[in-house]
């Protein structure tokens, strides 16, 4: 099956596997998923995360252990919520000083910049700006 939006199809996955509280969502891995799964893990809203060959095709698969707060009935995800933002057929770019802050900054904007793909956070530390890849809360 083709996938037009690779980002848009990690973001979906992981939250239908938070919606049906699993603990390990796998997707086919990237250069581009795994830094948005490095940055995921730097901010505290994954576990961790790992890239592996898959057995019966050989391709890479990215496997993303999902975090959670509380005991076994009353536990709640760390991640409430994700949201594509620049999209294939509508790229969203942003100055230094036009980064979002993702609800006042309990959440996290990914961005790819010329320097790599890393938080709203960082960006503004190094003073650049970029593609606003996704906004996770």
């Amino acid at each position: 099956m083709s996938v037009n939006d690779p980002i848009s199809d990690m973001l979906t996955r992981i939250r239908n596997g938070i919606l049906a509280g699993h603990t390990l969502v796998a997707m086919p891995s990237s250069k581009l998923k795994a830094a948005i799964a490095d940055i995921l893990k730097e901010e505290g809203f994954i576990e961790s995360h790992e890239v592996v060959e898959d057995d019966l095709s050989g391709f890479k698969v990215l496997r993303i252990h999902l975090k959670y707060i509380g005991n076994r009935r009353e536990r709640q995800p760390v991640i409430s919520g994700l949201e594509r933002v620049s999209t294939p057929g509508r790229r969203i770019y942003a100055k230094r000083s036009e980064i979002p802050w993702v609800l006042s900054g309990l959440g996290v904007a990914i961005l790819s910049t010329p320097k790599g793909v890393m938080s709203g956070r960082r960006a503004r530390q190094l003073g650049v700006g970029g593609e606003i890849l996704c906004k996770v809360w």
